[in-house]
């Protein structure tokens, strides 16, 4: 059996084209297309061919396909032709009846109208959200659920969640093997010139493409036996038909430079037949990743403009632009599939605060569609079920890949009713966060010097910064002549910073050079680095140890200096001899929903053999939004205003260089009287010096 179903991309005047097939002996025409530039698909589509072909796959002679065109009344001139091979992958058996009154199974090139009660559509009204567990990150909007798909990696079971999933492909969805190409309904075909074989090196040019498909199996040869039934039997309207499309871009990534800093300007251009949208002002700066949350909406007649190109541009401030890459997508592909999605009722609602019966429109009842890359999988016994998926296109330049798109396009057939209203994808901007961390107090850090008596200290100080904001650097004041490792501070650090929710990442605008006229944003974790270090007046400050908190991933703080361990779930010394393995490790905690956490951290050192335990750190951290740091303000260190909490002064042992005034200060702190004498007659050494020095 043959689908014909049409021609494509024939280039020049084209009156009456037609294709002949031959196979072995048999020879078939199509009928004639009337009017090509209004309808390029055959009139009829559907025929048989009955031959006998040895069952040895190399035996099975091609099939032949030439094109023909009307060139006068008597005279037809071939424009292409191409020769089919290895027709084993069309085999298959015969078609039972089950498959007339089928569900669109891909084998049988069957074409029907489905409802999935099991899908979510992107596009149905959201059911309102129970509320969420404290563990469950909050899913605000669409690119709450894109980066959550991004960290699902392992399997899930549809029915363990509360939330719909979206489902994000790695790759073009004709490369998905499961999706056989978005080709199973009709196969395309390039038909090339007839003539000189092409030179060495070079791929011959196609004049235009056969839009069909074959199916090859036995027929009962016996008589009386009734033929099987026919595949193609149920087939969609050859007509060209009026579509809304909306084409969604999401992000592209790995772009090849055009700039000379390394960078580029991108921005997104849609063609489809003569419209072209898209504005060069809407770019991206300095970025091979940029996030466009763009979605474009064009009317379409499909096959007639079924061509869709997503095109990247590099913004130059000097016209005309240069392209960075492309990539062609085929509607009339995923508008025939079977492997398209489907707008019904969603897989998981709930049925306080909406009635499930709004979710019902007059649409639903004909299996109201939504065509494109979001692709709905069969669950078990056939029953359809799938989650929405948003595939990544490659864009090439030359044949030559230039970096990757994610996207996904929508096709509406007009004759359906209007659609619902667009998803939308707008890049969520970044809000801003203040956190204030106050350091209270310092236990068992190194001492890194030695003083007078020999006796080893450490003049404590703490300064911290956020990530990728290091001129945003503060530092406490300084605890003097800490002989057991120990420090008081009570000093407050207050951070400004920009924060993308859905990302889970800082946003830092920041001019790469002083002739950049755009900022470049870098996205970096939100993460707070703390160091202890000793104070020194002649050399450089000794570090002592580092403390790095992830704002979203925030390990638990202990309750006591005494449980406060480097390695998280590592045993007391007391109690390692009953217990061989460590304990399990806590959850960490994410700041940004926690809000407040308060306790010790260890400091660390790393070492050759890894990181070693060097101090521990009490802190309390509080994370506000912007409006809420306006409303409550406070001072940095202990600065005015004073609250949220008050510091007070740290109580520290009294310990300065005025002892050194009087031997009997001496004495009193437990100095020998003979080490009291030498020290008076070195300073009354060096006070004769400088006088002499300066009287001569």
């Amino acid at each position: 059996q043959v689908l014909a179903w049409g021609l494509r991309g024939l280039r020049g005047a084209v009156r009456e084209p037609r294709l002949e097939l031959q196979w072995g002996e048999q020879t078939l025409w199509t009928p004639l297309i009337q009017d090509f530039a209004t309808n390029p698909n055959f009139p009829t589509n559907a025929f048989v061919l009955t031959l006998a072909v040895p069952e040895e796959e190399q035996l099975v002679p091609p099939i032949r396909l030439r094109l023909w065109d009307r060139a006068d009344t008597e005279r037809r001139l071939l424009l292409g032709q191409a020769s089919i091979r290895g027709l084993g992958r069309y085999r298959c058996l015969p078609p039972g009846r089950e498959q007339l009154l089928g569900s669109g199974n891909p084998g049988n090139g069957s074409y029907t109208v489905l409802s999935m009660p099991g899908h979510q559509c992107h596009l149905c009204p959201p059911a309102p959200a129970p509320r969420q567990e404290e563990e469950e990150e909050e899913e605000r909007d669409w690119w709450s659920k894109f980066y959550r798909a991004l960290e699902d990696k392992g399997p899930r079971s549809p029915w363990g969640s509360n939330r719909d999933r979206l489902k994000i492909y790695g790759c073009e969805l004709e490369a998905v093997p499961e999706f056989e190409g978005l080709q199973d309904f009709c196969q395309t075909f390039p038909l090339y010139k007839p003539g000189r074989p092409p030179l060495p090196g070079q791929d011959p040019e196609p004049v235009g493409d056969f839009k069909g498909l074959f199916r090859i199996y036995p027929v009962p040869e016996g008589p009386g036996e009734a033929p099987p039934p026919r595949c193609f039997q149920r087939l969609p309207p050859s007509k060209p038909q009026e579509c809304l499309v909306r084409v969604y871009v999401v992000r592209a990534f790995d772009l090849s430079p055009r700039d000379v800093t390394g960078l580029s300007d991108p921005y997104v251009r849609v063609s489809l037949g003569k419209k072209t949208l898209g504005h060069r002002d809407q770019y991206v700066p300095n970025t091979l990743e940029p996030v466009f949350g763009r979605m474009f909406e064009v009317m379409a007649t499909i096959p007639l403009e079924k061509d869709l190109r997503v095109t990247i541009m590099d913004y130059d401030k000097v016209p005309p632009d240069q392209e960075i890459g492309s990539t062609t997508i085929d509607l009339e592909d995923r508008l025939l599939s079977h492997f398209r999605a489907h707008c019904g009722l969603p897989s998981l609602y709930h049925t306080w605060g909406q009635m499930l019966g709004g979710l019902i429109g007059p649409q639903d009842r004909e299996g109201y569609r939504v065509f494109g890359d979001l692709m709905g999988t069969p669950g078990p016994a056939g029953t359809p079920r799938g989650h929405p998926g948003v595939g990544a296109s490659p864009c090439v330049r030359s044949r030559v890949p230039q970096g990757k798109v994610q996207m996904w396009v929508d096709i509406f057939p007009t004759s359906l009713g209007p659609p619902g209203p667009p998803v939308n994808i707008d890049p969520r901007k970044a809000e801003g966060y203040e956190l204030r961390c106050v350091v209270w107090n310092v236990r068992d850090t190194d001492l890194a010097d030695t003083n007078l008596l020999g006796q080893r200290m450490s003049d404590i100080y703490v300064s911290g910064w956020l990530d990728g904001l290091r001129e945003q650097r503060q530092q406490t004041d300084i605890h003097y002549r800490s002989r057991d490792g120990n420090g008081a501070f009570n000093w407050r650090f207050v951070f400004h910073f920009q924060f993308l929710a859905a990302e889970k990442l800082c946003a830092i605008g920041r001019k790469e050079h002083v002739w950049s006229l755009d900022q470049t944003v870098l996205k970096v974790p939100p993460k707070l680095i703390l160091q202890v270090w000793d104070n020194d007046k002649f050399k450089a400050d000794d570090l002592l140890g580092t403390v790095e908190l992830d704002l979203t991933q925030l390990p638990r703080p202990a309750p006591s200096p005494r449980l406060c361990r480097a390695t998280p779930g590592e045993l007391p010394w007391f109690l390692r001899p009953w217990f061989r393995a460590p304990l399990p490790a806590p959850s960490p905690l994410n700041l940004f929903r926690k809000r407040r956490a308060r306790g010790w951290w260890p400091c660390t050192m790393q070492e050759d053999d890894g990181q070693r335990l060097s101090g521990k750190v009490e802190l309390s951290l509080e994370l506000l939004t912007a409006e809420e740091a306006e409303e409550r303000p406070v001072g940095k260190g202990r600065e005015e205003p004073n609250k949220h909490p008050t510091l007070p002064e740290p109580k520290r042992p009294k310990s300065s260089f005025l002892w050194l005034r009087s031997p009997l200060s001496l004495v009193r702190h437990g100095i020998p009287w003979r080490y009291c004498v030498w020290v008076c007659v070195g300073l009354a050494a060096f006070l004769l010096l400088l006088f002499l020095h300066s009287f001569f």
